[in-house]
C-alpha cells in the first residue's frame, strides 16, 4: 500500500509498504480518506525534526486523519465494515501514574502517530490502511465529511485549552496567532461562552480566516504600531488569553493586557522564553500549559460531524496522495494555505 514516508529533510516520498494486517482481538482495519498537514509534519519534512528530536530512520507522517472501517477483529462491538470514523492519534498505555490518575495526555508510555521520539518512530497515519485498537475509532454518522472531520484531532487539541482556562461566559478573550490552532481556538472559546474575542497576528490573511472562525475584532500588530495599547489600560483589559504562536514576544504582550487575576494559556511551542515575573507577581496572573487532549476528542469529532462547529472555512484544498510533496510546499507556504489534506483513493 501506499504511505507518505519522510527520509530525510525535503526527502518525502511515496513509498510503497506492506499492507496493514488483518485486525487481530480487539482491534479494526481502517482505509484512509484524509489526512491533514499539521505543523509536527511541517517541521519533519522541512528540518528533519525539531528540537532535540530527530528523525532517525525513515517514518510515515501524520495524524489528523479520518477514514471507512473495512475489517473488524474480534470481540469489537459499536463498530461495522463501513462506517465513517475520526482516528484518535493517541495510544496512552492506560497502566502508568497518570492514565490512572485520568491525565492520559500526560502517559508516560505514550504513542503517538508520527512520532519520532521513540526508536523505532512511531508510524504516522499517512498509509492507505490502517490496523489499531478499535478505542482509537470515532463512530461518524453516515453522511459524514471525511475531510472536515479529519481535523478532529486539531480542534481536541484546542477544545482541551479552553478547558484549562475554565469557565469562559460573560469573559473578553484574546487569541494571540490565528494559524489553524488559533483559528480552532477561536471557534472553541465562542462555543464555549466568550463574550467578546479578540484575535491577534501579523498577518492579514490569518486574521481573515479569525474573523470568519468567531473573532469579534482582529488586530495586525505587525502593520498598527500600539494596537494593544488601548487593552492594556487600567492594570490590562482581558480575562483570558489563549497564546498559540509560541513566540517570545507574545508572551510578555499577553501579561501586559491581562487584568489582576486573568488567566494565560499557552498552546503553542516556541524556544526557550523569559517570564515577566514582576507583572506576573503584582497582577497576580495566572499561567496554564495545555498540551494535546484526552476526552477532548470525541467530543470535536461529533462537534464537527453534527455542524455545530464548522472548520470548512480552515480547509485551503485536498490533493491526491500522489501529489503529496506539492500538498506539504502548499501547506509551508502560510501565505497562501491554512489547512492543506491529502486524500487517499477510496477502498
Amino acid at each position: 500500500m501506499d504511505a507518505v514516508v519522510i527520509h530525510a529533510p525535503k526527502d518525502l516520498r511515496l513509498d510503497t509498504i506492506s499492507a496493514a494486517p488483518a485486525p487481530g482481538p480487539g482491534e479494526v482495519r481502517i482505509a484512509v480518506s484524509h489526512g491533514g498537514i499539521c505543523g509536527s509534519d511541517l517541521h519533519y519534512y522541512l528540518h528533519g525534526g525539531f528540537g532535540a528530536i530527530r528523525i532517525r530512520e525513515p517514518m510515515a507522517l501524520g495524524h489528523e486523519v479520518s477514514g471507512i472501517i473495512t475489517d473488524v477483529g474480534a470481540g469489537v462491538s459499536g463498530l461495522s465494515e463501513g462506517d465513517k470514523v475520526a482516528i484518535n492519534p493517541s495510544r496512552p498505555c492506560g497502566d502508568c501514574e497518570y492514565c490512572l490518575r485520568g491525565m492520559a495526555n500526560h502517559c508516560l508510555d505514550m504513542r503517538f502517530a508520527g512520532s519520532a521520539m521513540r526508536m523505532p518512530h512511531e508510524q504516522g497515519f499517512f498509509r492507505a490502511q490502517l490496523t489499531l485498537p478499535a478505542r482509537q475509532a470515532v463512530l461518524l454518522s453516515h453522511g459524514a465529511d471525511l475531510a472536515l472531520t479529519a481535523m478532529s484531532e486539531p480542534l481536541a487539541v484546542c477544545l482541551h485549552a479552553v478547558r484549562q482556562a475554565g469557565s469562559l461566559i460573560g469573559k473578553r478573550v484574546a487569541v494571540s496567532g490565528c494559524g489553524p490552532i488559533g483559528c480552532l481556538t477561536i471557534a472553541a472559546a465562542k462555543l464555549a461562552g466568550a463574550e467578546e474575542i479578540i484575535a491577534t497576528d501579523i498577518s492579514t490573511a490569518a486574521l481573515e480566516a479569525a474573523r470568519t472562525m468567531g473573532a469579534d475584532r482582529v488586530l495586525n500588530i505587525a502593520e498598527h504600531e500600539g494596537a494593544l495599547s488601548p487593552l492594556q489600560a487600567g492594570k490590562g483589559q482581558v480575562d483570558v488569553v489563549f497564546e498559540c504562536s509560541g513566540a517570545p514576544i507574545a508572551v510578555g504582550a499577553a501579561c501586559a493586557i491581562l487584568r489582576p487575576r486573568g488567566t494565560l494559556v499557552t498552546v503553542g511551542l516556541g524556544p526557550e522564553t523569559p517570564l515577566p515575573m514582576t507583572v506576573i507577581v503584582s497582577k497576580e496572573l495566572r499561567l496554564m500549559g495545555s498540551f494535546r487532549f484526552d476526552p477532548e476528542f470525541a467530543t470535536a469529532a461529533r462537534l464537527i460531524d453534527s455542524g455545530r462547529l464548522d472548520v470548512k472555512p480552515l480547509l485551503t484544498g485536498v490533493l491526491p496522495v500522489a501529489q503529496a510533496q506539492e500538498a506539504f510546499e502548499l501547506a509551508a507556504d502560510k501565505t497562501r494555505a491554512m489547512k492543506v489534506q491529502i486524500a487517499f483513493p477510496a477502498p
